[in-house]
């Protein structure tokens, strides 16, 4: 259901400035998805962290605002523009973003909230508004536009079918899709994966391994510089910095055991990775975003002590001499087994693998031989300014 609010007056549109703005900011989905039992409300500490240039490197690189969309003092509606530095020296594209996209079914709304990020980039020089990135494609992208039924995964968007039709209606195009696809880890038929498994077993020289997190920092050095390599080409693109790899590693050490993450090696040469993680939003769906009392014991025993119901691969990349080669897919495909067979042991019932780009045949091709289907589509759109 959407969530309609009467407009009696005028739509006001204010610049977050202040906690109190940045809780109402924050508080805004809260309305937008009042009656959507597939939202997950997000932990205020930690997106009040996410938002705080103090501790999110993302702002050493970049120039962020956001604002609020209110009617009869009433938030109704916001959004965040943002300048990357880095895509800016990369693409030299002049193209600004917008994220944090959350509103009621109201087109003037929607208008009023993409007009003011669209002047905001404008004023500084940009020529093209692109989004939703909150804040950056290293973060949550893209606008849900197919899979509404479900919840969203761990760092993934969730929005209304309404969205959508009014980002087209104000002349707002796709520019990309990408793809989350659902794995069932407890499904009792893999011959077609054990088949391509057996063929990929007599791979001369090829081994896989999961990690060792007391030999975290080294084995850290080896996924990103996999990563920085393999997603180069990428559509959209745009490497971590060393703040943000260090933010990675935190998460990484507190949230994983050693066999959530593989990395495959040629006569013992890492040549690619894949990287899985607990699904938080499976431990903080009845939290309210709150962490009251024994908020984060519940958490720790729903995703830590015990298995996860739900993890999801966010992190797989293979060295670009293997790319679109018959060594390359096996590499991919004995890692993923490799992270199936651990969660499967454990007794975790699914993996979402996102995202995917949509005009990655071979990975997706890949993912289906082994039994995963496509479930949510998320849209990047674009505008001229």
């Amino acid at each position: 259901m959407t969530q309609k609010i009467a407009r009696p007056g005028n739509i006001e549109i204010k610049q977050v400035q202040t906690k109190a703005d940045k809780m109402a900011f924050l508080r805004v989905p809260f309305t937008v998805f009042a009656n959507d039992d597939n939202w997950v409300p997000q932990l205020f500490f930690e997106r009040l962290e996410h938002l705080d240039p103090k501790k999110n490197p993302y702002f050493d690189h970049a120039e962020v605002a956001f604002w609020i969309a209110l009617i009869d003092g009433k938030p109704v509606g916001r959004i965040s523009a943002q300048i990357c530095s880095i895509h800016q020296q990369r693409y030299n594209s002049k193209t600004g973003q917008f994220g944090f996209l959350d509103a009621i079914d109201d087109e003037a709304v929607f208008s009023q909230l993409l007009s003011t990020a669209s002047n905001w980039l404008h004023q500084r020089g940009m020529k093209q508004i692109q989004g939703p990135f909150s804040l950056s494609i290293n973060d949550e992208i893209g606008l849900l536009i197919d899979g509404f039924d479900t919840p969203p995964s761990l760092m993934m968007a969730h929005s209304l079918p309404y969205y959508a039709k009014h980002l087209e209606n104000l002349g707002f195009a796709k520019a990309k899709d990408v793809l989350a696809y659902d794995y069932d880890l407890q499904a009792s038929d893999f011959s077609k994966a054990d088949r391509v498994l057996k063929r990929i077993g007599r791979t001369p020289g090829l081994t896989v391994r999961t990690i060792n997190k007391k030999n975290l920092a080294q084995d850290l050095a080896i996924i990103i510089d996999i990563f920085n390599e393999a997603w180069s080409d990428n559509w959209g693109y745009v490497p971590m910095t060393q703040g943000e790899i260090d933010a990675f590693s935190k998460n990484l050490k507190m949230l994983v055991k050693d066999g959530y993450v593989t990395i495959a090696s040629l006569d013992g040469e890492p040549q690619a990775m894949a990287v899985t993680l607990p699904n938080l939003n499976d431990a903080i769906t009845d939290l309210d975003g709150k962490l009251l009392a024994f908020g984060w014991l519940k958490v720790l025993w729903r995703i830590i002590i015990r298995p996860p119901k739900s993890v999801r691969l966010l992190l797989m990349g293979v060295r670009k001499k293997h790319q679109n080669s018959a060594q390359g897919a096996a590499l991919a495909f004995i890692m993923i087994n490799k992270l199936r067979e651990y969660h499967h042991a454990r007794g975790t019932q699914r993996c979402e693998m996102s995202w995917i780009l949509e005009d990655n045949t071979r990975m997706r091709h890949m993912l289906e031989v082994m039994g995963a289907k496509a479930y949510k589509t998320y849209r990047i759109y674009e505008r001229p300014l």
